[in-house]
């Protein structure tokens, strides 16, 4: 029978001078969305780019699509969208010029997706990268993220700089996308916009795996001291130090 799931990470370790991931290990279910919470220097974006190998791990296996990533990276990149606020793609060029160098690594890519998203996003493929807003960056990240029907997407911190009305798009288009089988694995620090679409979540604390469960299961377990997920967080960040 096929794997169910399309992430399987574990026992993944990579070490720094002053921080180390400790074998962390989760997956993600087909289909499903998944927020990867934790505060700033937890490791959720080293997490990330080790997935993608993009730092190389110390230690530990990562398997998308049951495949090892390390053996089949080019053939399962095909199948991934990645999307970071921290990233700037060029800065001087304009946003076709970047459009048209990004689409012929991809076999799948869908031009009238790409226009799709562009009006959504209100981008204007003549502006350069240099005339965005940090908001408007991380829409244009996303365009190229979906434009290849990727089946998976791995983005940090997608809705960081995001008005409000942008944030709830965004929201309404991560539904939809798990609607049709597209996985998504997130980081974020703005929960609300986790409570509003995510039905798993993982959270990592000083490098270590501390919960990774469905959504549900996780806010039922602290139902009776809090009400949102955004207090959790606080009591599991705070409550050890404040003892």
């Amino acid at each position: 029978m096929e794997n169910a799931n399309v992430l399987e990470i574990k026992n993944l370790c990579k070490d720094y001078k002053t921080f180390s991931l400790k074998n962390v290990s989760f997956s993600v279910k087909k289909g499903s969305i998944m927020g990867f919470v934790g505060r700033n220097g937890a490791g959720k974006t080293t997490t990330l780019k080790a997935i993608l190998n993009l730092v190389h791990p110390t230690s530990g296996t990562v398997k998308l699509f049951n495949k090892e990533f390390l053996t089949n990276e080019e053939e399962i990149k095909q199948k991934i969208g990645y999307a970071s606020s921290g990233t700037n793609y060029y800065p001087r060029k304009t946003l076709k010029q970047i459009i048209n160098a990004a689409k012929p690594f991809y076999k799948n890519w869908d031009d009238n997706i790409c226009k799709e998203y562009m009006q959504k996003f209100e981008l204007s493929e003549n502006k350069k990268i240099t005339e965005l807003s940090e908001g408007m960056k991380v829409k244009f990240h996303l365009v190229l993220a979906l434009s290849h029907n990727a089946e998976f997407l791995i983005l940090d911190e997608p809705t960081s700089g995001l008005d409000p009305v942008s944030r709830e798009e965004l929201v309404i288009i991560f539904k939809n996308l798990a609607k049709q089988n597209v996985t998504i694995l997130f980081s974020t620090h703005i929960t609300g916009d986790l409570e509003k679409c995510a039905d798993h979540i993982t959270y990592i604390k000083k490098g270590e795996i501390i919960a990774s469960s469905a959504m549900e299961d996780f806010l039922k377990s602290y139902a009776h001291e809090f009400n949102t997920l955004e207090d959790i967080m606080v009591h599991l960040e705070l409550g050890e130090e404040n003892r």
